[in-house]
């Protein structure tokens, strides 16, 4: 169990991260970082993300959680590549779930990203004409429904729209610590091709 001040002992694995970088102390990040979001700079790999505002996970509930993905994922193959090498090995009756950066939520997280929402809907078109079936999910609304979160989605590409109820903005909560979050209601949109 991590022991004294929690940024300062952060701060320090994260520097032993960032010499060397290896599994044990990327996974204490990803569970410790603002937001649990990790970011490098493209220029050198550095980690730059600080210390999260909320209390750690413990020892014990984060081991329990490993047991049961370890079991989860007996048999699983992880392949690092991009979204459109993975999505142009699919076939017929497959589906692909996608969960790119929300442009009206996330720019502050992936604006340094190079991704661009129309190719994926290029490739989703892709998958559709396939056969392969195709859910995903992107900004909905936020400020509590009242503002539609406008995207180019081409006519015809989805056969569905739902909308998720997510609760309060995760993103306003560490930003507005301790102030009432009423008015910072989301829902995601959920598109399906089939």
């Amino acid at each position: 169990m991590m022991s004294g001040d929690k940024v300062k002992e952060y701060e320090k694995i994260k520097q032993v991260y960032n010499e060397n970088p290896n599994g044990a102390d990327l996974l204490f990040l990803c569970r410790s970082c603002y937001g649990g979001v990790v970011r490098f700079r493209k220029a050198d790999g550095y980690m730059s993300t600080p210390c999260g505002i909320h209390a750690p996970i413990s020892p014990r509930e984060f081991s329990e959680r490993v047991s049961i993905w370890h079991t989860r994922t007996l048999g699983t193959e992880f392949l690092q590549m991009s979204y459109e090498d993975a999505m142009t090995k699919t076939k017929t009756g497959d589906l692909v779930y996608c969960d790119p950066p929300y442009s009206h939520t996330q720019t502050i997280l992936y604006g340094a990203q190079e991704f661009r929402l129309e190719k994926l809907f290029e490739v989703i078109a892709e998958c559709k004409r396939r056969g392969v079936y195709v859910a995903l999910s992107i900004d909905g609304t936020k400020k509590s429904g009242k503002v539609d979160c406008d995207l180019p989605i081409p006519k015809d590409l989805f056969e569905r729209e739902v909308f998720v109820d997510c609760g309060r903005s995760m993103l306003k909560r560490f930003q507005m610590d301790g102030l009432t979050l009423e008015q910072e209601h989301v829902s995601d949109r959920l598109l399906l091709t089939y």
